[in-house]
């Protein structure tokens, strides 16, 4: 099985070529950028472009760029604005379009396959209008990021309107071919992994896993919550099997580790040597 790694992980440093470089040591070789602002600016033409000449120099593919969730350096804290595309404010659904868009104007530089966006806030209850409110931006998204070659993945999120079960709904009630990038640490949160994966399966492109104790998002690496990792493997496998095909496309991990990068990196090393004993175990059964 391949793996992808997040930049998640490394967010709240500016994206440069030496953190790239640590990454491609560990022997990953498809990567999502996490676009946010003190991340990747993606406002600024000369860090785009220095990213983007990296992943050309190195042959490395840039399997996504996951949606910006604030407007701002600071995760809100300095005013920014958050990110959605359910707001039932239209300027504030415009707004956050917009942003959008100028994170997804990388692929003009930097091609990406997929732009991973949630459909709504943490707090947002399930609201019949804000499915409307989210029907009308994504029609908008589909076309602007068919146009740079992108596609568009709708993550399960733990709030209300962001479950797998609501993602489902949301798809049959707007007819918008989307599919979805399935959260394995989000899905703990709320219902479980292994049934969160039985809802999404006919509209599956990606998996990102991360871990968690369920209270919290705390975006740990895998065996560090409490996610039954063999259980979650013997799911993927099967589908695959199931479905006349291999491994289609990485598995994404999305760890957020505080400390420095080194002992992180070796950490998500720790973590792949771990999951692929359990592909192992999984393949000689």
């Amino acid at each position: 099985m391949e793996y992808a790694l997040s930049t998640r992980l490394l967010v709240e440093q500016r994206l440069t070529s030496h953190i790239l470089d640590q990454i491609l040591a560990t022997g990953i070789r498809q990567i999502e950028i996490f676009a946010a602002r003190q991340h990747l600016d993606y406002y600024d033409s000369n860090h785009v472009r220095d990213v983007a000449q990296w992943f050309s120099d190195h042959g490395v593919t840039l399997h996504s760029l996951h949606a910006p969730l604030f407007t701002d350096f600071d995760w809100g804290r300095s005013g920014g604005l958050p990110v959605s595309v359910a707001y039932l404010e239209k300027r504030l659904r415009i707004d956050s379009m917009d942003e959008i868009k100028r994170a997804m104007d990388v692929a003009e530089r930097l091609p990406f396959r997929y732009l991973v966006l949630h459909l709504g806030l943490p707090e947002d209850e399930y609201d019949p209008r804000r499915f409307d409110a989210a029907f009308t931006s994504l029609e908008h998204l589909k076309v602007f990021g068919k146009e740079r070659g992108t596609e568009l993945l709708l993550e399960n999120t733990p709030c209300d309107l962001g479950t797998a079960e609501r993602l489902i709904q949301f798809i049959q009630y707007t007819r918008l071919d989307l599919k979805i990038c399935f959260d394995a640490g989000h899905a703990h949160m709320s219902g479980g992994v292994h049934s969160a994966f039985e809802i999404v399966k006919p509209y599956l492109a990606s998996i990102e896993i991360h871990d968690n104790h369920r209270q919290e998002d705390e975006h740990l690496l895998p065996f560090e919550g409490e996610i039954d990792w063999a259980q979650t493997f013997r799911d993927v496998r099967s589908w695959w099997a199931a479905g006349g095909k291999e491994c289609t496309f990485p598995i994404l991990l999305e760890p957020h580790l505080q400390g420095s990068e080194a002992p992180s990196l070796s950490r998500v090393h720790q973590a792949i040597v771990r999951l692929d004993s359990l592909e192992e175990r999984n393949t000689d059964r």
